[in-house]
C-alpha cells in the first residue's frame, strides 16, 4: 500500500498516512464517522527527505496498514515545529480541505510581483497574526526569515487576503464585503504604513482564532525561508465558478475568523 507524507498548517505537525491526498484530507477535516468539522490545510511532503529532527527511520515501520488490510489513515511523527524542520525542496501540491470534507489542490507557479502596492497576509505557521504590510509576497518572506532581524523566523506559511476598496483607499475605500473584524482598526493599520513613515508592517489581528475563510484569499498561499521561496496560486473566480464549483460552494459556506 502507498505511503503519502503530509505537513499540516492546522495544527503543524508531520504526518504519515496510507491515504491519498483527497483521501486523507476527508478524513482529517470529517474523522471516520463524519461527525468532526474542521477545516483543513496540508501539503504533501516527499517522504525521501533526509532529516535528523524527524523520526523518518520510523516511516516504514510506522505506516503500514491494520491487520485487517484497511490503510493507515494517520501516524503523527511530530507536532512541534515542524515547518521549520522541512527543506523547501521537499515540498510539493498543497491541499484545501473544507469543513466537509472536499479538498482543492494547488500546484506550484512561479511568481511574479503585480502592481498592488498594500497587502493583508494572514501568516499560518509558526505564527498567526494577520498582518498589513508594503512588502511584496517574497519581500514579506524574506524579511520575516532574515537572520538578521532581532526577531525572526526559520521559515513562514502565509496567504494574502483580499483588501476589497482599502486597496486603493483606506480612509474611504468601500469595506462592505470585507468579513474581517474591526474594519475601522484595519484602516488605522493600513494607513499607518502608507505613511512611508519606514514601518513595512503592521499587525492587525495577533493571533488569527478559527477558520481561514477561503473565499478571502487573493493571489494565493505562499513558503518562505530566505531566498527560498514556494507560490502556490488559487484559482481564478471563473475557474472557482466553474471548474472547481463543488468545492467552492463549500468554502463559501465555512465560517471562519
Amino acid at each position: 500500500m502507498e505511503k503519502f507524507l503530509y505537513l499540516s498548517l492546522a495544527p503543524e505537525a508531520l504526518i504519515a498516512s496510507n491515504l491519498p491526498p483527497e483521501q486523507f484530507g476527508a478524513y482529517y477535516a470529517t474523522g471516520d464517522y463524519h461527525r468532526s468539522f474542521d477545516q483543513a490545510i496540508f501539503f504533501e511532503i516527499n517522504p525521501d527527505f533526509k532529516s535528523d529532527y524527524f523520526p523518518m527511520r520510523k516511516f516504514d515501520e510506522l505506516c503500514v496498514p491494520h491487520a485487517d488490510g484497511t490503510p493507515h489513515k494517520s501516524v503523527y511523527l511530530s507536532v512541534y515545529r515542524v515547518l521549520e524542520h522541512v527543506p523547501i525542496s521537499a515540498f510539493r501540491n498543497l491541499y484545501l480541505t473544507t469543513a466537509d470534507g472536499r479538498t482543492l489542490e494547488l500546484k506550484k507557479a512561479d511568481f511574479v510581483p503585480d502592481s498592488d502596492k498594500l497587502f493583508l497576509y494572514q501568516d499560518l505557521a509558526p505564527a498567526r497574526p494577520r498582518v498589513a504590510s508594503v512588502l511584496n509576497p517574497k519581500e514579506y518572506a524574506s524579511r520575516l526569515t532574515s537572520p538578521e532581524r532581532l526577531v525572526n523566523m526559520a521559515k513562514i506559511a502565509f496567504c494574502d487576503l483580499t483588501l476589497g476598496g482599502l486597496e486603493k483607499d483606506p480612509e474611504n475605500g468601500d469595506a462592505q464585503n470585507l468579513p474581517y473584524k474591526n474594519i475601522p482598526h484595519l484602516r488605522d493599520c493600513i494607513r499607518e504604513i502608507s505613511l512611508k513613515s519606514g514601518k513595512n508592517n503592521k499587525v492587525v489581528v495577533r493571533n488569527m482564532v478559527g477558520e481561514l475563510l477561503f473565499r478571502t484569499v487573493k493571489r494565493g498561499f505562499y513558503v518562505g525561508a530566505g531566498d527560498e521561496f514556494i507560490y502556490y496560486p488559487m484559482p481564478s473566480r471563473e475557474e472557482l465558478d466553474d471548474k472547481y464549483y463543488t468545492w467552492w460552494r463549500s468554502a463559501l459556506t465555512t465560517f471562519g475568523a
